[in-house]
Order: structure tokens, then sequence, then C-alpha cells
């Protein structure tokens, strides 16, 4: 196995939960990328070499209230700036890919 950062798992599926509550304005798969990758841009990475490790790793994170409320919050404000900037060709067409 490679080296993964466990925090991508619990920003994903945090995101996913809670994509209905979030409300963003586009649920297109740039913009779910953009949320994940502000999200984790904030938040401290967990790397592993070892997948028998990650359900240790998530269980830390989705226990600890204090931990799951910053996870969820920064991926709240993480929503917002995407929903106000969306930079994916559904919600922009000038942004359409030129071949």
């Amino acid at each position: 196995m490679a080296i993964h950062n466990v925090m991508e798992d619990v920003v994903h599926d945090v995101l996913h939960t809670y994509k209905d509550q979030l409300l963003p304005t586009c649920n297109c798969e740039r913009c779910m990328e953009d949320i994940m990758a502000i999200a984790l841009n904030q938040l401290p990475a967990r790397y592993i070499v070892d997948e028998k490790y990650s359900p240790y790793i998530r269980a830390t994170h989705e226990t600890d209230r204090q931990g799951a409320t910053n996870i969820l919050a920064t991926v709240t404000h993480a929503a917002t700036l995407v929903s106000k900037n969306p930079r994916c060709p559904t919600m922009n067409p000038d942004l359409s890919e030129k071949t």
C-alpha cells in the first residue's frame, strides 16, 4: 500500500453525509473535489502506510466530539466558498475547458 491520508476519507464521508444540509450550489464532481481540497488544506493530515490502521485513525476523529465538529465546520466553510465561487463549467460556462 502506498502512503494514504486518512483525513481524505473522513472529509469525503462528512461531505457526502451532510451534502443536503450544506446546500452547495452545484453537486458536480469538480465542485465536490474543490470543497474537499479546501477543507483538507485546513485540516491536519493523518498519513498511514498500512490500511489496517485506517479504522483507528478514523475512530479518533469520529468519536472526538470537538474534532468531528471542527471537521464539519471546516467542510461547511469550504462548501460556502465553493458555492459562492464555483469553478465548474456547469455553473460558470466561461470556464469550459478548451481543447
